[in-house]
């Protein structure tokens, strides 16, 4: 018989496990959800103690309905943006599928509309609040007068007391241009988006970062403007106008890589192998229809709302967060457009 080492027979929590594994709250939850923060020794201790205990993560939703409403705000301010929605699924796949109710609000990027709802999700009592931003930019922050957690995911919160997840732009700029050298492409360009958008700014840092440590420098300037598949055309052109030796274009949208794929066909450039190039967001639509697919960084969105969820949890259970601004790390999905397909 499993043991457990909770009182009256209960089913064990997250906190059982913790305690018997000799780790903190946090520590255990990302042991059990794969977060690569965790040593391996450290994981294998967690795993141990939740099979002894017979835990399964969805007793962390039992553990929360226990003695509370089961409800969790989601608010968000774009709701038909393609960032916003995964971050979502994965929130509720933590969650688990009837064990906590969620109650969806989007305020439409209206100040007045949130305020509205956050009064309408705290007159229903619920557990926790998980706030939803459209980009990567720091939001406001709700302040700290709310009885009940808060956690800010995608868009960080602008007080920096507050608990924020958020992807870790400027390792995936590093990762993009990483890979292109790793390709064997040593005069590498970056066309970016609006240069107000924290995420342009931070992947730029992360291109520069990663070509400095391999002993190189950028081709001309970083190319900003718009998120979109017509700047991608013309400043892939303008490119290669300035300079015909270029072997590696990072661009910080894969709407702004398909555009250079287009230009670069036009100019009878073969891609990859004149010209490398990758994009960023993995938009599956995109990447894999374009000519050749298109290589792309993505920012694990389903996996940064269960993290969000995980924050919750952990509040919940009085646990406080080991990092206030968690930036998660991104993974690189190589397609035709970087590597030639055999």
């Amino acid at each position: 018989m499993a043991r457990t080492d909770s009182p009256g027979g209960r089913a064990a929590t997250l906190s059982d496990v913790a305690r018997l594994a000799g780790v903190s709250l946090a520590t255990a939850s990302k042991a059990i959800n794969g977060r690569d923060q965790v040593a391996p020794a450290t994981r294998k201790r967690v795993i141990a103690a939740a099979e002894e205990l017979s835990f399964t993560p969805n007793e962390l939703a039992r553990s929360l309905i226990a003695g509370r409403t089961g409800t969790v705000g989601l608010l968000t301010s774009d709701l038909e943006g393609r960032f916003v929605i995964p971050i979502l699924m994965g929130a509720e796949d933590a969650f688990g599928a009837g064990q906590v109710n969620v109650f969806l609000c989007d305020a439409r990027g209206d100040a007045i509309r949130e305020q509205h709802h956050l009064r309408a999700l705290l007159n229903r009592r619920v557990d926790g609040i998980i706030v939803v931003g459209r980009q990567t930019d720091p939001r406001p922050s709700l302040g700290h007068d709310i009885p009940v957690p808060v956690v800010y995911a995608y868009a960080p919160s602008d007080d920096p007391t507050d608990v924020s997840v958020t992807p870790d732009n400027v390792a995936g700029g590093r990762l993009a241009v990483e890979h292109l050298i790793a390709t064997g492409r040593r005069r590498i360009a970056h066309i970016s988006g609006d240069p107000t958008y924290a995420a342009a700014q931070d992947r730029a840092v992360g291109v520069r970062a990663a070509l400095a440590d391999a002993g190189l420098e950028l081709v001309g300037d970083v190319l900003f403007s718009e998120w979109s598949e017509h700047w991608g055309r013309d400043a892939s052109a303008l490119l290669l106008s300035q300079h015909p030796d270029i072997d590696g274009i990072f661009c910080a949208s894969d709407q702004i890589a398909r555009g250079a794929l287009d230009t670069l066909r036009d100019l009878g450039k073969r891609v990859p192998e004149d010209i490398a190039v990758i994009g960023y967001d993995n938009w599956e639509v995109l990447a894999t229809n374009s000519r050749p697919e298109l290589t792309s960084i993505d920012a694990n969105l389903q996996q940064l709302g269960r993290a969000a969820a995980m924050r919750i949890f952990e509040a919940i259970d009085g646990e406080a967060p080991d990092a206030v601004v968690d930036h998660l790390p991104v993974r690189l999905v190589i397609r035709g457009s970087t590597i030639p397909r055999r």
